[in-house]
């Protein structure tokens, strides 16, 4: 098959790899006498590089055995569609001998992992496809694909295994690489494992998931990063030009002895489509085939070459260029030769991409077929084509063994293209397909006769371009003999432009009767066509082949909506199996003057089923009538109860185990709420703490499957039985199991480590305060599951025109929408069993249509908060602001721009008056705020606000938990509970509501509430709204009729800038009010508006330091001493110091000094806030939010150099350990943050406001952990501003209420500042016993001189007598 364009010249094939066979731009190095002998052993590994070089630069002589380039032909052809080459029963042979490194085992490699990808992939196809066709039980189908993966693991390990040492590679990549694909893949078998024990109908499809995640991560394996051999080049030359070529990867086709080792292409006959070369490939000339190329391609060693032709289909005889056996063939002529006849049945097309301006297509399709080529008649004007043609090329005739063609049939092309009746056609898209093939001495019967249709879909380049139903069947034909009878055609029908074979029956689907009603409702948002705005639009209908109009709309500004909604389309046939049924094409026409219309722009529904009623089974519709009975009844009731009970009996539970329920502690009572301080922020936050909170046992249980699914693995691994793992005979035995098993990875050992040092569980049940909560999406409201995108009773489809762009996706097709249809589809089997309920004569399946007619309503717009903005200042900051807009009506908020945040906090609430249709999106923008320049978009959402407010799920004004009169929860809606469950029971005619004393009853369902309702002061009266709230909080319960109504609720959407489309520039949390003008009207605006902080000092008394690390050593003795003194801040910016404690030499310090923070402080987010310029350049301040921590640091005084740094202490003032009573009780424990390994009692100053005690200071050693280095007693109270004015304090020791000074060492001084002092200390302290004992011996020795010196005299005296 060759494009009429290249066929004008002779045209020859050349195959290259590298600088083999390249016999045009490159050396043709076809021999050498160094060859690899095929075991692996190459003597070119012993050549140097210079002879590498010479390898590639010599000019070898051309081996009479090689062949590198197919004899030059001129390609023929039969109808000119397309040409071929005249290689009918001879087929020419290209071969050539090369030599590479032997990197045989990385490609080996690559394979298996193909094999074992190829397979999954064609598992999850399989899979899929049975959800789609809704066939029974895909979870056995996974089961099996799951079976196949892990067989294909383990014989990945056994072939891989045994490579290892030189032949795992040449690089230490190589052999690194070979254990990780090892280790690796090993542990894809062992999840695929576990995930086929879990494998359920409930959890199939999210194993399905993860069995695509493990796909990917194949993927990842199977290319090898470095390069083993050349990819082989496939080039069509006409003349001496290349003009096409095609590249194939070298290990795709290369031989191996172990078939898990070869290329997937290796040995087989393929199809190739050459394209152009270098730019010209892109855009509309790359899509069209240059060429289609079968061909047999094989590599491998020069050892094996005895096994190159095994693969191809047998019967044909070789003609060698050569004597030898095993010499190269020059031609393989084949003596079979089969005649065929192909049937190519295409019944339909769907979305398929518009080729003209107009948004349409004028599309056919060609059939390509070895080589013959058919096309089908011509379809005006769709993207949903019907040909219901089947074309028939007689006369194939097929070289090779009809066995052979039977198993492996060649491919078939299907191209669709648009007619122009000026120009080229211009191509759409193509399909490939193989046939099903008979053999003369089959039947023509079921199973596999006739074939089924199935959609193909069909590519333009890489992107979709539409669908096409269809079915090929290759039937063989003897020579002279004609087909049976019942595999003949006779079905053949004349159309405009001729006869023509439409779709046999039992191939075509069985068609039923069925009803299509439509719904119009309006368009939305039309662009001019032709230079002239669009006034009286119409909307055609068109499904398998019939066609329905809305009536027009006559001044489409004034009301775009549509006068007559419902209308019907009687006897439609289509297929039973909705796999089959076609599209639905919407068409917008506008109707203009002289009975001309203009195409608007189209919209094409592919997949109908959304819009499918099913008539349910009787049988079920039975038994749920008996299971609803009065007999039944009293098991249909639904309590309520109320969430504080509920949460004392969970407290009671827990107290339980535990020693029994213990009374209240003081702290407790103190906390209790106080109702007025409460405001909405109050019942934000609190929900705010329970989504959290939901995320994290979400993580937690994710954990606890993870625990699981490794505590069972290693049951199954270590003991070999998993009931030892759950013996209950020996406890201790059974512990050692579970803790072996759990820390089989890191996630087992971190959960094994807070199981063993976790705290007492009461302590974990932190009681919780009872706040009204509302619910908080974390996505936009339409996109929550439960609310079916709004879409219950309008559907929006978009309106494209134009010709869609070449390399276009979804982002880029948003420029072709010129407008939205709003309506909706019922399509049922007609007439509907008689047990199930009728349409109405009027309104179809649409009972209860409201009126569409224009609507006055007030809409109210509450903006919270926007996170992760965009920065779009060079700062990396911006200064965002609010504008709103509904139709017409626009509200700036720019006056009050937030400077300097990506996350603020607006608080704005905006009130519109609107109409609806005319004013129905609303606009949400945040922009911003420039000195001098324009204001920048940093991004916007749009809400459709009349698809809201028409939903049966009420998100008109969301329900809120409780009912109140008064407070924080106050109820909003005009509307009482008990009015709205009274309308939405008659809209739905459902029996009731009956109310009797705190119970109402609604159908079968009863519910229970509170009875009394209390007032602002403090009066309660009977009530039913307590149980009216109720079921309208559990409607969805009431069977046939129920559905969820929206709660009281703040969603989060995504903002997005036209300039950046596709790209979330931050999101913004908000929620819509909508009322009727026409009921009473609602009460005002609920404040939202910022909480201002609240201003507070904090007072804290440094008393005393004790075992505080000695840094220095004293100048004159040597001594270890410190000269100490604390450093504290709280915000920052206000840093404060003690005085210096000198020369202390026990790390004892007495300072009794005074810090004084004020600063200001947001109960509700627990947050300090701070405001303040950035910089001297700034226009003005900016708001910080910093969590209220107090920071204390000890240091040792230098007088000549920088000081040390000792230790640090930080609390967090609103949840930080209780000090210690004295030194000797304070611990490590008291340094760090609350922990679920400590049992450290924990307060809160802000309720306590004041504590005294001893907490640590620490530092990290130079093993990197944590030690005290000294501990401090402080005394932390915490005042309001009105209270610190009733009694101030100085700081440090100053008045008022002053500090005494410490009572101090002597030895505390500073020795340059004292030296008299300093040379005391000196001498009396270090050298007083020494100068005692000196003067001591000093005395004795002049009493012993003395009494040496007089004792002569005394003794003559004595002597004498004197």
């Amino acid at each position: 098959m060759i494009s009429p364009v290249i066929a004008e010249k002779s045209v020859t094939f050349e195959v290259s790899m590298g600088n083999y066979g390249n016999g045009i731009d490159g050396a043709n190095v076809s021999h050498r006498s160094h060859r690899s002998n095929g075991d692996g052993d190459s003597d070119e590994d012993s050549l140097s590089e210079d002879d590498h070089t010479l390898l590639l630069r010599e000019t070898a002589t051309i081996d009479p055995n090689m062949r590198t380039t197919s004899p030059a032909a001129k390609p023929v052809t039969h109808d000119k569609y397309y040409y071929h080459m005249p290689f009918f029963e001879q087929k020419p042979c290209i071969y050539m001998t090369s030599y590479w490194h032997d990197h045989k085992r990385r490609l080996y490699n690559s394979n298996i992992i193909q094999k074992i990808m190829d397979k999954l992939d064609e598992g999850i196809q399989d899979v899929q496809e049975m959800i789609k066709t809704n066939e029974d039980r895909p979870d056995r189908r996974l089961r099996g694909v799951a079976e196949e993966l892990i067989n294909g693991c383990v014989a990945y390990s056994r072939l891989v295994k045994g490579t290892g040492g030189p032949a795992a590679g040449r690089s230490k990549l190589d052999r690194e690489r070979h254990k990780m694909c090892l280790r690796d893949i090993d542990g894809i078998a062992n999840e695929v494992r576990k995930l086929k024990k879990r494998l359920k109908m409930s959890t199939y499809k999210e194993k399905l998931s993860k069995m695509k995640t493990l796909l990917q991560k194949l993927k990842c394996f199977c290319e090898d990063p470095q390069h083993s051999i050349p990819d082989i080049f496939i080039w069509m030359l006409s003349g001496r030009r290349r003009v096409a070529y095609s590249r194939i990867t070298a290990r795709q086709i290369l031989h191996s002895v172990c078939a898990e080792e070869c290329g997937q292409h290796c040995g087989k006959i393929q199809t190739l489509f050459l394209k152009l070369p270098g730019k010209k490939r892109l855009g509309t000339h790359g899509w069209t085939i240059q060429a289609k190329l079968e061909l047999y391609l094989w590599l491998g060693l020069a050892k094996n070459k005895r096994d190159y032709l095994n693969g191809l289909p047998t019967g044909y005889e070789v003609i060698r260029t050569g004597t030898g056996l095993y010499s190269p063939p020059m031609y393989l002529r084949y003596q079979d030769r089969q005649q065929y006849e192909l049937r190519a049945h295409l019944y339909q097309g769907r979305g398929l991409i518009a080729s003209d301006d107009s948004g349409l297509s004028d599309p056919f399709a060609k059939v390509i077929f070895s080589t013959h080529c058919d096309v089908t008649q011509v379809i005006d004007e769709t993207l949903n084509p019907t040909w219901d043609q089947t074309l028939v090329i007689p006369n194939i005739t097929l070289f090779g063994r009809a066995e052979e063609l039977r198993d492996d049939p060649p491919m078939i092309i299907v191209e669709i293209f648009d007619r122009d009746t000026v120009g080229k056609d211009e191509f759409i898209g193509r399909a490939v397909a193989k046939p099903v093939v008979k053999m003369n001495n089959e039947s023509y019967e079921p199973p596999r006769f006739p074939p089924k249709l199935d959609w193909f879909q069909t590519y333009r380049g890489s992107n979709k371009a539409g669908e096409i139903l269809a079915s090929f069947e290759l039937l063989q034909i003897k020579m002279g003999i004609d087909l049976e009878e019942s595999s003949k055609i006779t079905e053949s029908v004349k159309t405009d432009q001729g006869h023509k074979f439409i779709v046999p029956r039992g191939i075509r689907p069985i068609l039923a009767k069925h009803r299509v009603e439509v719904l119009f409702w309006g368009l939305r948002d039309l662009k001019r066509v032709q230079l002239i705005s669009v006034d009286r639009p119409r909307v055609d209908i068109e499904i398998a082949g019939r066609c329905i109009s809305s009536s027009i709309i006559q001044n489409y500004k004034k009301n775009p909506n549509f006068s007559d909604p419902v209308k019907f389309i009687e006897d439609v046939d289509l297929p039973e199996i909705e796999y089959w049924c076609p599209p639905i094409s919407i068409t917008a026409v506008d109707c203009r003057a002289f009975g001309r219309t203009t195409l608007v722009g189209t919209h094409i529904i592919s997949n109908i089923s959304k819009f499918v009623f099913r008539s349910p089974d009787k049988s079920k519709i039975f038994t749920g009538l008996k299971n609803n009975g009065v007999a039944t009844e009293t098991t249909d009731v639904f309590v309520d109860i109320d969430h504080q009970s509920t949460l004392a009996t969970d407290m009671q539970i827990d107290m339980i185990g535990f020693g029994g329920e213990e009374p209240k502690t003081k702290e407790e009572e103190d906390s209790a709420l106080d109702e007025t301080a409460l405001d909405w922020w109050s019942k934000y936050f609190a929900s705010v703490e329970t989504l959290a909170e939901e995320k994290k046992k979400y993580e937690e249980d994710k954990i606890q499957d993870l625990f699981n699914e490794e505590n069972d693995d290693g049951g199954m691994n270590n003991d070999g039985d998993v009931n030892t793992l759950i013996s209950a005979n020996d406890d201790v035995q059974k512990e050692k199991r579970f803790g072996k098993n759990f820390l089989k990875g890191a996630m087992g050992a971190v959960m094994q480590a807070k199981k063993n040092f976790a705290a007492p569980v009461r302590r974990l049940k932190k009681q919780k305060e009872q706040i009204d909560e509302l619910k908080i999406f974390d996505t936009e409201l339409e996109n929550c599951s439960e609310f079916t995108n709004f879409t219950d009773l309008l559907h929006s489809f978009d309106l494209y025109r134009g010709k869609r762009e070449e390399m276009a996706d979804e982002l880029s097709d948003q420029k072709r929408i010129v407008g939205t249809f709003k309506g909706a589809f019922r399509i049922y089997r007609y007439p509907l069993p008689v047990y199930v309920e009728q349409p109405d004569a009027q309104y179809g399946m649409f009972k209860g249509l409201p009126s569409n007619e224009p609507i006055h309503v007030m809409a109210r717009v509450y903006i919270v908060r926007a996170t992760d903005l965009h920065p779009t200042d060079p700062n990396g900051k911006a200064d965002p602001y609010v504008v709103v807009s509904l139709g017409s009506n626009k509200n700036n908020d720019k006056e009050n721009y937030i400077s300097k945040q990506l996350n603020p906090i607006f608080g704005k609430a905006f009130d519109f008056e609107a109409t609806f249709p005319q004013e129905s999106v609303l606009t949400v923008q945040i922009f911003d705020w420039d000195l001098l320049s324009s204001d920048d978009l940093i991004g916007e959402t749009k809400i459709d606000l009349e698809n809201r407010f028409y939903s049966k799920h009420r998100p008109t004004c969301g329900l809120a938990e409780k009912y109140a009169i008064f407070g924080y929860n106050q109820w909003r809606d005009p509307q009482k509970p008990s009015q709205i469950l009274h309308k939405l029971c008659k809209e739905m005619k459902v029996d009731g509501p009956h109310f009797s004393p705190g119970k109402v009853r609604v159908g079968k369902k009863i519910f229970t509430g509170p009875i009394e309702l209390e007032d602002e002061n403090g009066h309660k009266k009977p009530s039913d709204e307590h149980v009216a709230l109720v079921a309208l909080r559990h409607w969805e319960e009431i069977p046939k009729f129920g559905n969820k109504l929206v709660p009281e609720h703040v969603e989060t959407r995504s903002l997005y800038s036209p300039e950046k489309p596709g790209i979330e520039q931050g999101r913004v949390e908000l929620w819509v009010d909508m009322f009727p003008m026409d009921m009473p009207p609602p009460g005002p605006p609920v404040d939202i508006s910022p909480r201002k902080p609240k201003s507070f000092q904090l007072r804290v008394i440094i008393w005393n330091t004790d075992d505080v690390v000695l840094q220095d050593d004293d100048f004159f003795t040597g001594d270890k001493a410190s000269d100490i003194y604390v450093k504290g801040w709280l915000l920052g910016d206000d840093k404060q110091e003690t005085d210096i404690h000198y020369r202390s030499l026990t790390g004892e310090g007495n300072f009794n000094w005074r810090f004084i923070f004020p600063f200001d402080y947001l109960i509700a987010e627990e947050k300090c806030v701070i405001t303040k310029k950035e910089s001297v350049f700034s226009w003005d301040e900016t708001e910080f939010k910093i969590p209220p921590r107090l920071n204390l640091q000890v240091w040792d005084s230098d007088h000549f150099s920088a000081d040390d740094f000792l230790g640090s202490l930080t609390l967090d003032l609103t949840r930080f350990p209780r000090g210690a009573k004295n030194s000797n009780r304070c611990t490590l424990n008291l340094a760090s943050e609350e922990d679920e390994s400590s049992d450290v009692p924990m307060v809160s100053l802000f309720k306590q406001r004041r504590i005294k005690g001893w907490w640590p200071f620490t530092a990290k050693s130079e093993q990197d952990e944590l030690e005290i280095t000294g501990k401090v007693e402080a005394e932390i109270s915490l005042l309001t501003v009105e209270d610190a004015e009733k009694n101030p304090a100085g700081s440090g020791r100053d008045e008022p209420s002053p500090l005494e000074k410490p009572n101090r060492p002597d030895t505390s001084f500073v020795w340059f500042m004292n030296p008299l002092k300093s040379l005391r200390y000196l001498i009396c302290a270090r050298y007083k016993w020494l100068i005692i004992k000196i003067v001591i011996v000093v005395i004795l020795l002049a009493l012993l001189v003395l009494f040496i010196y007089s004792s002569p005299s005394w003794i003559m005296k004595k002597i004498v007598g004197a």
